[in-house]
């Protein structure tokens, strides 16, 4: 991103546009686990989503062994494209820098953040924004269902907390096949690396003092029913890469 600050005054916005709908989603439910790089286990819960209608509420929960959590809660439809209508980021507990609770509203433009600062003194932040019509909280890996792998490049919006809110952009890029198996079965996944660009003048600076976010990558599987199958990446600002992903019930032996 080591652009210079002026080309960021030429240049002439996108209009920003939702991912059409071409794999409508419904009823799920599935458990996953989040790992560190060196595969312990940090957290497990559940990932559900219940349709009532074009309107989809999804929820994952992820419950830390130090007792933290994490818990989103996004509700959007799908008419003939995904568009975001409430979004909760809900995070508490020592495995997070700062306490965080962050909700907005495409309806109303109203983005409020609830965090702890340094000192651990509680603070709130709430902003009128104009939110695009393609802001992804929450379902971007639901979008890359039906995203066209051989779409060179996708750009999503998504709203961040740092903690004040900011609007930043994702950059999706494929990356090719990778093999996994089930069973000893080979399979392939769909490769994506995400790039958070924060533009404007924090964007040229923040690469240069070591703050420019790393990518997320996410695994999907393809075909005619594509989904979700891994995630790696922060899940709060400057915090550790951890990996989410799906898992299958263990059970006792009898």
């Amino acid at each position: 991103m080591g652009r210079a600050i002026a080309c960021f005054a030429c240049l002439v916005s996108l209009i920003a546009e939702p991912i059409p709908v071409r794999q409508a989603e419904g009823r799920t439910h599935g458990f996953v686990v989040l790992r560190d790089l060196n595969d312990n286990i940090l957290a497990s819960g559940d990932l559900t989503q219940s349709a009532a209608g074009t309107r989809v509420t999804s929820d994952l929960s992820l419950h830390f062994k130090d007792g933290s959590v994490h818990e989103e809660t996004t509700v959007f439809t799908q008419r003939r494209a995904f568009q975001l209508r409430n979004y909760r980021l809900v995070q508490k507990g020592r495995s997070f820098k700062r306490q965080l609770d962050l909700s907005l509203s495409t309806a109303t433009g109203e983005v409020t953040v609830h965090y702890t600062d340094d000192d651990g003194k509680e603070k709130t932040e709430t902003e009128h924004m104009k939110l695009p019509p393609d802001l992804a909280n929450g379902i971007f890996p639901i979008i890359l269902s039906d995203v066209d792998p051989k779409t060179p490049k996708t750009t999503l919006s998504m709203i961040v907390a740092t903690p004040k809110p900011r609007l930043v952009k994702l950059e999706i890029t494929p990356q090719g096949d990778e093999a996994f198996s089930i069973a000893g079965s080979p399979r392939k996944a769909l490769h994506y690396s995400i790039k958070m660009d924060i533009g404007g003048v924090k964007g040229v600076i923040a690469p240069l003092v070591g703050k420019q976010p790393p990518d997320i990558n996410v695994w999907m599987i393809g075909g005619k029913v594509p989904g979700f199958l891994k995630l790696e990446g922060q899940l709060y600002q400057d915090g550790p890469i951890w990996r989410i992903e799906l898992t299958s019930p263990v059970w006792p032996n009898h």
